[in-house]
C-alpha cells in the first residue's frame, strides 16, 4: 500500500487513508513457521513448474502457517498452493 501511496498524485492524503485503515487491523508477525511454509510451498511449486511471485509466496506461506484464508481476486496463483484456503469476494457465491 505504501508503494501505491508513493506513486500517487496525492501522497499525503493517501498515506493518511492507509494509516487509518491499517490502524484497525491486527498485524500478525511473520515468524519461523511462516518462513517454513514459504520455503515448502516454493520448493513444491518449482518442482511442478508452477512458480508464483515472491510476494504471493510469502502471503501464502504466512496465511497457511496460521490457518487463515487469503481473500483475493488472484485465485489463479493462490489456488496452486495445497492446503491454502482462498476466497474471491469479487465473485458471487454459488
Amino acid at each position: 500500500m505504501i508503494f501505491g501511496v508513493g506513486k500517487s498524485a496525492n501522497p499525503t492524503k493517501n498515506l493518511a487513508t492507509v494509516l487509518n485503515f491499517v490502524s484497525r487491523l491486527t498485524i500478525i508477525p511473520y515468524d519461523e513457521q511462516a518462513a517454513f511454509h514459504y520455503g515448502n510451498i516454493r520448493a513444491i511449486l518449482e518442482k511442478q513448474g508452477q512458480r508464483i511471485g515472491d510476494n504471493d509466496l510469502h502471503i501464502a506461506g504466512h496465511a497457511r502457517s496460521k490457518g487463515l484464508i487469503v481473500v483475493t481476486n488472484n485465485t489463479r496463483e493462490f489456488n496452486r498452493v495445497d492446503g491454502l484456503r482462498v476466497e474471491d469476494w469479487t465473485k458471487e457465491s454459488e
